[in-house]
């Protein structure tokens, strides 16, 4: 047996012990940063969307005022994106879900951008802003706390703790983790590495779910079995949705590169916010906002809908994500994703009524987040969890591997500083 051979060796447990503490102090405080933004851009909410439009007698979500508000979003974004120190953070068409530290005195500016996008109806959702600023964070104060510790356990403790609080549950912690370490091998067992983000994931994900309640579960109609029928529409959906979210992959560098054309970040971002305000006004309320509240509208009565309307949500959506992203908004891709493939696969189901709702709906959604993270377990865990049916998991399993041979080796929704895709 050769040296490449042989069983990593395992960590001595003293080693891993003194992590626990830290590890579950990051997941706790990651939790608290997240619903604290979030508790701060739904008041900001209330006030653009409700107490705003009251008070001058014009309606709630009518086309002048989704307009104004968005234009008006990108104006107080860009104002930020110039003039406050650290200018929230890198061109966040540049930026990936998790990526080495930033000094955490952008984190202030960054937090203030994302919220205005949130509060605005900008069709991005908070988690890669509160995931920098997580690490940014973590890495800072941890790096005082414990000397000589390095700033990629503070990253992987901050990653995990936020997505952790995200999503509810560690297991996506475990999962993104999982396929960074497999694309940044290290010697040593994979859950001695994992032991500590675990634990952050853990904390986060428990105080995200005992203050806040979260749920992804749509309430969609059981599948009462597979049929064999089931296999190629999930074939068939999934690979629909890759393809789908492929069409904004390859407009975005475009799109970035003709936003960036106006120069400074002011006028960028507020043109942004005036396209966004127009596809608000065609696409209606459902098609603004993170869209995680709007999918379970949409979900909750699947024939409210016709497959018109459906694709015109997808359609608007998916533009609106691909503008937001562009432009410079600060704000994270898998939540609109979630609604698109959501809208997209009613549609489907609503056109051809042999493909059943549940069955639509999910593998439309594996298939457009794996074009656009490119995270193939987070794209399996979140199309799986918005059912809650544990008959979709084998066709999802089988009706991923079309969808990802259709997204991978090509161009991703994430750039190079010179403008041209990752691949």
């Amino acid at each position: 047996m050769t040296t490449t051979d042989r069983p990593q060796a395992a960590t001595p447990a003293r080693a891993l012990l003194p992590l626990i503490l830290p590890a579950g102090v990051v997941g706790v405080a990651s939790s608290l940063l997240l619903l604290g933004v979030t508790e701060l851009s739904d008041q900001l909410k209330n006030v653009l969307w409700e107490v705003l439009p009251d008070a001058i007698g014009i309606g709630r979500y009518s086309s002048l005022w989704v307009i104004v508000v968005l234009t008006t979003t990108g104006l107080a974004v860009g104002l930020v994106v110039w003039r406050v120190y650290g200018h929230a953070g890198p061109d966040p068409a540049t930026t990936a879900l998790v990526d080495p530290p930033l000094p955490a005195s952008v984190v202030p500016g960054l937090l203030l951008a994302a919220v205005l996008a949130l509060a605005g109806g900008v069709s991005l959702g908070p988690e890669n802003p509160i995931t920098a600023s997580n690490i940014a964070l973590a890495a800072w104060l941890g790096s005082k706390a414990m000397r000589g510790s390095s700033g990629e356990l503070w990253a992987a403790l901050a990653a995990a703790g936020t997505v952790g609080a995200l999503f509810g549950t560690p297991v996506a912690a475990a999962l993104i983790l999982t396929e960074s370490l497999a694309m940044r091998p290290a010697p040593g067992a994979l859950w001695d590495k994992l032991f500590a983000p675990l634990i952050a994931g853990g904390t986060g994900a428990l105080t995200t779910v005992l203050i806040a309640h979260p749920t992804f579960d749509l309430s969609l109609p059981e599948l009462s079995g597979s049929r064999w029928g089931d296999v190629p529409a999930a074939l068939a959906v999934a690979s629909l949705g890759a393809l789908v979210g492929m069409a904004a992959v390859h407009a975005f560098p475009y799109l970035h590169a003709a936003f960036r054309r106006l120069g400074n970040p002011v006028l960028v971002i507020t043109a942004g916010g005036l396209v966004l305000g127009l596809l608000g006004a065609l696409g209606g309320e459902l098609t603004l906002f993170k869209g995680l509240e709007q999918v379970k509208v949409l979900a909750a009565d699947p024939s409210g809908w016709s497959s018109g309307q459906f694709a015109l949500m997808t359609i608007v959506k998916l533009a609106a994500l691909t503008v937001a992203a562009a432009c410079g908004f600060r704000g994270g891709r898998i939540f609109p994703s979630i609604f698109v493939g959501v809208a997209l696969g009613l549609g489907v189901s609503a056109l051809v009524p042999e493909v059943h709702p549940t069955l639509g709906v999910v593998c439309a959604v594996l298939g457009v987040l794996l074009a656009v993270t490119r995270m193939g377990w987070l794209s399996l865990f979140t199309a799986a969890v918005l059912a809650a049916d544990p008959h979709v998991f084998p066709l999802l399993c089988v009706a991923l591997l079309p969808a990802w041979l259709l997204v991978t080796g090509r161009p991703q929704m994430q750039l190079h500083n010179d403008g041209t895709p990752l691949r």
